[in-house]
C-alpha cells in the first residue's frame, strides 16, 4: 500500500470499517482486540473512526489476529464476490479431494524421513499455510502438475526455530504438529492454534491423547511448551476423552512410531482419520479396526519410505454441491461423492422430500473409499418431524449441519436446528436473515427455521467461520437480485475455486476488489 494511502481520511474510514465488520464478526469487543494486539481500546476505537495512521505491520497484526483479508499486498483490497442470483444451474461438477484429510496427511508427513507424493491435494489457503509452515522448519514440496499433485521431502533434521509463526497461527491444524515432532525433539514449541471463529475449542483433549506417550505441554505467551519424556509408554489403551477427528489423528501419529502395540479408543471413524489410517498403513505401520472406534496400532519406530498416495473425495464438499442444487430447484449431478460418509444426510433428505438418484458404487483412488454419483432434481421439500443434530460418525456430520439450516428454509414448515459442538456458529447462520430467511437464534447452540423463503438480494460482510459462509454464499444463489459478499478469504481456506466452479455450472459470480 502507498505511504499516502495511509493519510488519506477516506481511506482510512474505509479500512476502519473493514475491520470493526470483521471484529463484529468475530463476536469480539474493541478491548479483546486491543488485547489481543497489545494495544488499548481508545486506539482501536480511533483505527475504527479512520483517525488513526496505519503501517502495513500494523495492518498485518490486525488481519492475521481477526483472520481477516483487511488488506493484501499487490492488490487493492480483500477479495469479494458479486452474484446476480435466481439462475438455474445445471450440469455436473467433481467432488475434490478431502482438505481435512490434505491437511492432516501433510502432518503425518513429517513422520516419514522418505519422499511423501501426495494425489490431487486440495490447494487451497488452509493447505498453503501449512506448507508454509513446513518450509519453514527446512521440509521441501513441489507441485508437480496441473493435477495438483504434490511431493514433499523432508530434511535431515526440522529447524523448528525457524517456524514461520504467522502462518502457523492462521490455522487450527497446527495442533496436529505435537505428535509428530514429539518423535524426534525432547522439547519444541508451537504457537497457539488459528482458524475458523467457532468458539472456544479446548486442546485438553489433545494433551490427554498425549500425555500417556510422555508428551506434557504447558500454555503460556501465545505458544504450547512441549516437553517430551520418550522413556514414557501407554501401560493401558488410550481413551480419548472427546470422539474428535484431530485428537484421533493426533493419537494415530503418537502411536505410528511407537515401538509397540497402541490400543485408542473411542477413536473418531470420520473420513479424514480413515485417509490417515491408509496412509499409515501404506507407510508400513499395522492399524487393525480402520473405521471403528477401536484402533490397534502396531507402531514402527523408523518410517524411511517414499509413498505415494491418493487421498479421498471430501464429503463436506459433496454436500455443498447438493445444497446448492436443492436451494436453486436445479437440476445437477455430483460425481465422487464418498457415500459412506453421506449416508445419513441423504436419509434426512429423503424424509424431507427430495428427488435424486445414485449410482453403483466404486473406489476412489485409495483403493478404499466407496464413491457414488448424485443426480439432484428440483424437490419439493418439507421441514423434518424431529430436529436435526451432528453426531459421531456414523452420524450426521457436524461440518454438514450448516447446509440443513438452508435447506431448511425452503422447507415447508419449522425446523429446529442443534449445534451442540459449537458455540457461535450458530449464530453466524443467522446472516440468513439478511437475504430474507426467517431464522431465530434460540440459544447459542440452536436455531429455529421457518420456510419457505422468498430469497432476496443483499450485501453480506462473510461470516468469520467456513461453513456458514459458504451457506450465505449458496443462499445468493437463490436470491433475486445482485448480492454482494465481502471478504470471502475464510472461503478459499476450505474450498478450492469455489466460485468459479459454480459459474461453470450456470451461476453468475464475479470477483471483485475494493478500488
Amino acid at each position: 500500500m502507498p505511504e499516502s494511502l495511509t493519510r488519506s481520511g477516506d481511506t482510512l474510514r474505509r479500512i476502519g470499517t473493514l475491520i470493526r465488520d470483521a471484529r463484529r464478526h468475530r463476536g469480539w469487543s474493541q478491548a479483546r482486540l486491543a488485547e489481543a494486539l497489545g494495544t488499548s481500546q481508545s486506539a482501536i476505537n480511533r483505527i475504527e473512526q479512520g483517525n488513526q495512521n496505519l503501517s502495513l505491520d500494523t495492518l498485518g497484526r490486525i488481519s492475521e489476529v481477526l483472520d481477516s483479508e483487511i488488506v493484501s499486498l499487490g492488490h487493492s483490497g480483500p477479495m469479494h464476490l458479486r452474484i446476480e442470483g435466481g439462475r438455474k444451474l445445471s450440469g455436473s461438477i467433481n467432488v475434490k479431494t478431502s482438505k481435512n484429510a490434505g491437511v492432516a496427511l501433510l502432518c503425518a508427513s513429517l513422520l516419514n524421513r522418505g519422499r511423501t507424493t501426495l494425489r490431487k491435494v486440495a490447494r487451497i489457503e488452509e493447505v498453503n499455510r501449512i506448507l508454509e509452515v513446513l518450509g519453514s522448519i527446512g521440509v521441501k514440496h513441489r507441485w508437480l502438475n496441473d493435477d495438483n499433485d504434490l511431493e514433499i521431502t523432508p530434511p535431515a533434521r526440522f529447524d523448528l526455530d525457524s517456524l514461520d509463526v504467522a502462518a502457523a497461527r492462521r490455522t487450527r491444524s497446527i495442533i496436529m504438529f505435537l505428535a509428530p515432532l514429539m518423535h524426534d525433539h525432547g522439547m519444541f514449541s508451537l504457537p497457539y492454534a488459528g482458524g475458523c471463529d467457532l468458539g472456544t475449542r479446548t486442546v485438553e483433549p489433545h494433551l490427554i491423547a498425549l500425555r500417556p506417550f510422555g508428551l506434557e505441554v504447558k500454555a503460556t505467551g501465545g505458544f504450547y511448551h512441549a516437553d517430551v519424556d520418550p522413556s514414557v509408554h501407554p501401560s493401558r489403551p488410550v481413551v480419548l476423552t472427546e470422539r474428535g477427528d484431530t485428537v484421533t489423528e493426533n493419537a494415530l501419529m503418537a502411536a505410528a512410531r511407537r515401538d509397540a502395540v497402541t490400543v485408542i479408543r473411542n477413536a473418531s471413524p470420520n473420513y479424514m482419520v480413515q485417509d490417515l489410517c491408509f496412509f499409515l498403513t501404506d507407510l508400513g505401520v499395522r492399524i487393525d479396526g480402520i473405521g471403528t472406534t477401536t484402533l490397534t496400532v502396531h507402531g514402527k519406530p523408523i518410517i524411511d519410505s517414499d509413498v505415494d498416495y491418493a487421498p479421498s473425495e471430501d464429503p463436506i464438499e459433496a454436500m455443498s454441491l447438493i445444497a446448492a442444487a436443492v436451494v436453486t430447484e436445479s437440476e445437477i449431478t455430483v460425481r465422487r461423492v464418498p457415500i459412506e460418509f453421506m449416508e445419513i444426510e441423504l436419509a434426512l433428505l429423503t424424509e424431507m422430500g427430495l428427488d435424486y438418484d445414485q449410482t453403483d458404487e466404486y473406489f476412489a483412488a485409495n483403493g478404499r473409499t466407496r464413491l457414488v454419483d448424485v443426480t439432484v432434481r428440483p424437490s419439493h421439500l418439507r421441514a423434518p418431524i424431529d430436529k436435526i443434530h451432528p453426531m459421531p460418525f456414523p452420524g450426521l456430520n457436524i461440518d454438514n449441519l450448516p447446509f440443513f439450516a438452508l435447506i431448511a428454509a425452503v422447507a415447508d414448515g419449522s425446523t429446529l436446528l442443534h449445534d451442540w459442538v459449537y458455540e457461535n456458529r450458530a449464530l453466524h447462520l443467522t446472516e440468513l436473515t439478511k437475504l430474507g430467511a426467517r431464522v431465530t437464534l434460540m440459544d447459542p447452540h440452536r436455531l429455529h427455521i421457518t420456510g419457505p423463503t422468498h430469497w432476496s438480494g443483499a450485501e453480506v460482510v462473510c461470516p468469520p467461520a467456513l461453513r456458514p459462509a459458504v451457506v450465505v454464499l449458496l443462499a445468493m444463489l437463490a436470491a433475486k437480485g445482485t448480492s454482494v459478499l465481502r471478504h470471502v478469504y475464510v472461503i478459499n481456506r476450505g474450498y478450492e475455486q469455489l466460485a468459479e466452479r459454480l459459474t461453470e455450472l450456470g451461476a453468475s459470480i464475479e470477483t471483485f476488489r475494493d478500488i
